[in-house]
């Protein structure tokens, strides 16, 4: 007997605490809070992406369905550049300006006109900007900030199907599952509660219960989830046992068929979901899954009573993560020409935030790819500007880098390369691509071909350079040569006159003007040189400078000759100045060999003592006016001007150690006086020693005794020479 059974489910949404980021002006009733300002920066210059920023907020918050009778205030733009004086003018652009969202172009003030859905739309990008009155330019860049709408709880929750029916084997378990009911909810989900839903049974108790938070399979994945990475597990419920209560699990249907596996735990008997595909939770956030489980042995005794399977509803709620910025290329290429002023703007990358809440990016430069800071990047815009000026010349291409992080999450980055390509402008005028001297025979004939010339020129040209030729104003009718242009991007020069005299003129410099049809024209004045020289009648240069016309960048002969008369003549003064030198020597000091100090002269003749008096007249110590006072030394140089100064000799003074003592005092305290290398030899001993004599050969003459019994008393050491004089002493007593 089958028995039917009917029960209703109510389901209900929770209303969300009312909590705002959001800043509001007191129009705006129920929020007295106060006004919110969005502050930009800037400065006047030409150079707008150099200006600085000040963010206090980049986005404004707006409650959706607004009853109020005014209009809904949003914000308030402030840019540092507005004095207060009605110079500047805001204007707004973007989602909705202009119609829903209006500005006050005097105080900068951002106004709703109608209510807003946050169903419909739930975020508005808007871009602000001040500009000059008078002239009508912006004072600095374009900004962009959000306005995000907030959620209010105005959606009821829906199922997604009018009536379920479900069935289920008569005596089955308790738990068993029934039916899986889904019902949705159109508020946001991120904000509060709103879009909660809460499930129960209004009839069918006590026999039915429902889940209350999720009335279905759900599960969470974060879009970062890796593929073939489970994700949960769902169970069917089989009463039979062993083989007989075996399942297979299999998706049959539903958005994410194709995104998602399930593969059967054998040992739990559980559907493992995995991750087919990588998963984006900007692309689809949600996905419903219809899940059949089936017997995989059946009794066809039993199929009657079939069928043996089961379904049941998943879903799968994707999760943002935190994902780097993006830019809109891969690469960029920007062609700039060279002559493009400083601080001009040649380019702009731009990056976005793909997760939902579109974070605010950042730009900046890789500075290991730009070492010379020849680039800069507006932090806001990303507008690429010059910092140093270009030359396509020196360095065609500029390879950098462009960074953009999240201003929230600086973590979150990303790169991307930027070729620049500098465009070539003509600013290098033509010139000659060498040194031109040539030379000129005395015997040549008037209209002869003497040099032909080119140019060349580092900038590019599209069509081929084309340069033309001619000589300048100064020389064209003077001039004792002509140049005919060939038309070519060459150039003759021609004698005007038959027969020059290198005697009258050896060199003629020639002034010739190369200018390049390119816009703007460049022109410049290069010198051809031309030497006259003597020639056979052939034309075959004689004589001439013809170390010049060998090698154009040596010295000619002239100038090597006068360098070579000024060697000689610098040669000829050292030489002279050495010789006067010499003549203004001195004599030599030594005069003769016997007047060297330091030699040591032998006599072999051994005086005769101081009993000698034959030997030595020691008569002149004893006379001292016998030394002359005033005569000076011949064997050294007078240092000092200071003459020898010597004290009146005392004549009654006969003691020669008197004399002497007077002496060396006196060169003592004489500045003038030596100590020379030398030795002074005063032949006077003196009258004796208080010690009296030392020598031992005096010993023997003393008639005394010695008692050399302390030499017992010394030790060991002593004890030979103790028995040695102990012994004599012995024998003399005896």
């Amino acid at each position: 007997m089958r028995t039917y059974h009917c029960f209703w489910l109510l389901f209900w949404a929770g209303q969300p605490h009312q909590s705002f980021l959001t800043l509001l002006s007191k129009r705006t009733s129920g929020f007295p809070e106060k006004e919110k300002v969005l502050v930009l920066s800037g400065n006047s210059r030409k150079d707008f992406s150099r200006s600085k920023r000040s963010w206090m907020w980049n986005q404004f918050f707006l409650l959706e369905e607004y009853t109020g009778t005014d209009y809904q205030y949003v914000g308030k733009l402030h840019s540092d550049q507005d004095k207060g004086d009605g110079s500047l003018k805001y204007i707004l652009s973007g989602d909705g300006a202009g119609d829903l969202f209006i500005i006050n172009e005097n105080t900068g003030d951002i106004q709703a006109t109608k209510r807003l859905d946050r169903e419909e739309k739930p975020v508005y990008i808007l871009r602000a900007q001040a500009i000059n009155r008078r002239t009508g330019r912006p004072v600095e860049p374009e900004s962009e900030f959000i306005i995000k709408i907030h959620d209010i709880n105005d959606n009821e929750p829906m199922f997604t199907k009018d009536v379920y029916n479900a069935s289920i084997p008569e005596m089955s378990d308790v738990g068993t599952f029934v039916v899986q009911v889904t019902a949705t909810d159109a508020d946001d989900p991120t904000y509060g509660n709103s879009a909660k839903v809460v499930y129960s049974i209004l009839q069918g108790q006590p026999y039915f219960s429902v889940e209350s938070e999720t009335g279905t399979y759900q599960f969470r994945a974060p879009e970062s989830t890796p593929p073939d990475s489970p994700i949960g597990r769902i169970k069917a419920n089989d009463a039979d046992v062993d083989e007989n209560a075996e399942i297979e699990y299999s998706i049959t249907e539903g958005d994410g068929y194709d995104m998602f596996g399930i593969i059967t735990d054998k040992d739990t008997q559980e559907g493992i979901i995995t991750v087919k595909k990588a998963l984006d939770f900007e692309n689809k956030n949600l996905y419903i899954l219809k899940v059949e489980a089936t017997n995989t042995h059946v009794d066809p005794r039993f199929l009657y009573l079939g069928p043996f399977k089961d379904s049941a509803t998943v879903r799968i709620q994707v999760e943002d993560v935190d994902e780097h910025p993006v830019f809109s290329r891969p690469a960029y290429i920007i062609e700039v020409k060279e002559d493009v002023p400083i601080n001009s703007v040649i380019g702009t990358v731009t990056a976005q935030d793909p997760d939902t809440a579109n974070n605010p990016v950042k730009y900046s430069v890789d500075r290991h790819t730009d070492m010379d800071r020849v680039f800069n990047i507006n932090s806001g815009n990303g507008s690429i500007f010059t910092s140093k000026a270009l030359d396509r010349e020196t360095l065609l291409w500029h390879n950098i880098t462009v960074i953009a992080a999240e201003i929230n999450n600086p973590k979150q980055s990303s790169r991307v390369p930027v070729f620049i390509k500098v465009l070539d402008v003509n600013d290098n005028a033509p010139e000659f691509p060498m040194f031109y001297e040539t030379f000129v025979c005395e015997n040549a004939k008037a209209e002869q071909l003497i040099q032909t010339l080119s140019a060349v020129d580092k900038d590019d040209s599209f069509n081929g350079h084309q340069f033309s030729f001619s000589l300048a104003p100064e020389a064209a009718s003077s001039s004792n040569f002509t140049l005919q242009d060939n038309r070519d991007n060459t150039a003759g020069i021609f004698t005007r006159k038959n027969r020059y005299n290198r005697h009258e003129m050896s060199t003629y410099l020639l002034p010739v003007v190369i200018s390049d049809n390119d816009y703007p024209i460049q022109s410049s004045t290069e010198t051809v040189t031309i030497r006259v020289c003597a020639c056979d009648h052939r034309g075959k240069m004689l004589s001439c400078n013809a170390e010049a016309l060998i090698h154009p960048t040596g010295l000619s002969t002239g100038a090597l000759i006068a360098i070579l008369l000024c060697i000689i003549i610098l040669l000829v003064t050292v030489v002279l100045f050495a010789a006067l030198r010499r003549q203004r020597k001195k004599e030599p000091l030594i005069i003769s060999k016997e007047d060297i100090r330091d030699n040591i002269v032998s006599y072999n003749d051994e005086g005769g003592g101081e009993e000698d008096t034959q030997a030595f007249d020691i008569g002149t110590l004893r006379n001292p006016e016998a030394i002359d006072n005033n005569k000076l030394r011949r064997d050294i140089v007078p240092e000092t001007l200071f003459m020898p100064r010597r004290t009146a000799a005392e004549r009654d003074n006969t003691d020669v150690r008197d004399f002497i003592n007077q002496r060396l005092k006196e060169n003592d305290t004489d500045p003038t006086a030596p100590p020379y290398d030398s030795l002074a030899t005063y032949a006077y001993e003196g009258n004796g020693s208080v010690a009296e004599s030392l020598s031992s050969l005096e010993s023997v003459t003393t008639g005394g005794d010695q008692d050399y019994d302390y030499l017992s008393d010394w030790g060991p050491r002593f004890k030979k020479l103790a028995d040695m004089y102990g012994a004599m002493d012995s024998d003399k007593d005896s």
